[in-house]
């Protein structure tokens, strides 16, 4: 019989605990509650005393935020799933880390689906965790975060987005094209690095290319219009989006 994960959860909503506890009975066979928390002093005590294998936390509590909770926990060997708001200011530096997230209000598929990834992380690669939350960490300082973690065939590559030349849609993958004549295969569509790169310089050209501006080596109108790249690749530009590019670009200072 496979050992179920000892999780507690910290949020300074009952009923959102509440919720959260009923999900999990209902829908989480491989969890077991084993404890519960409303603020930040109560959930390190808590940590401290049950010894959980994971914990559902939400972000921003009266005394402190879920953030705060980890800091005393720098060597933490237990898994988190951020429960937040989606305006909240961290929500962009969490997506930036790979750090598993559940937008309030709750959605039970979403949540069903957060917790079997920690399944399957716990069970695959009990480390990993700790590196995109020491990335997170040091992604908060910031209004900009400065690594993207992507998640690889063999774990977890942490890019400094300033780094990618390109990102080209292959169905539901995407390849990253880096300095240095690297690329990457990652399971992920292109839509969501849009999002995450769109103040970064990023612009998309095509349904199927994203480019970050401070590669581009020059503009061809003939065939149709194309943009070369400083590393010798053509990328196609839609037609509804050539006036737009050339704005970006006689505004872009490098």
């Amino acid at each position: 019989m496979t050992k179920k994960l000892r999780t507690i959860i910290i949020d300074d909503e009952t009923d959102a605990v509440d919720f959260i506890s009923s999900i999990v009975g209902e829908y989480c066979p491989g969890l077991e509650v084993i404890g519960k928390a409303y603020n930040v002093i109560d959930g390190v005590q808590k940590i401290n005393e049950k010894k959980p294998d994971l914990v559902f936390l939400d972000v921003e509590m009266p005394n402190g935020t879920g953030f705060d909770l980890l800091a005393n926990f720098p060597d933490k060997d237990f898994e988190v799933i951020f429960i937040t708001a989606f305006n909240h200011y961290a929500i962009k530096a969490i997506k930036f880390s790979a750090v598993d997230y559940i937008l309030k209000p709750i959605n039970i598929t979403e949540f069903i689906e957060a917790v079997n990834k920690v399944t399957q992380k716990r069970t695959n690669n009990k480390n990993q965790g700790n590196d995109s939350f020491r990335m997170l960490m040091e992604n908060l300082r910031t209004t900009h975060p400065s690594r993207l973690a992507i998640p690889t065939s063999d774990g977890m590559e942490y890019l400094n987005p300033k780094d990618i030349i390109r990102i080209e849609a292959d169905r539901s993958y995407s390849w990253f094209y880096i300095i240095g004549n690297r690329k990457i295969l990652v399971s992920k569509h292109l839509k969501e690095f849009q999002d995450l790169l769109s103040d970064r310089y990023f612009f998309r050209s095509h349904n199927s290319h994203l480019i970050n501006l401070k590669f581009v080596r020059k503009y061809i109108r003939k065939e149709g219009g194309y943009i070369e790249m400083t590393d010798g690749s053509e990328i196609p530009i839609s037609r509804s989006k050539k006036d737009l590019f050339l704005v970006h670009m006689s505004r872009f200072k490098g």
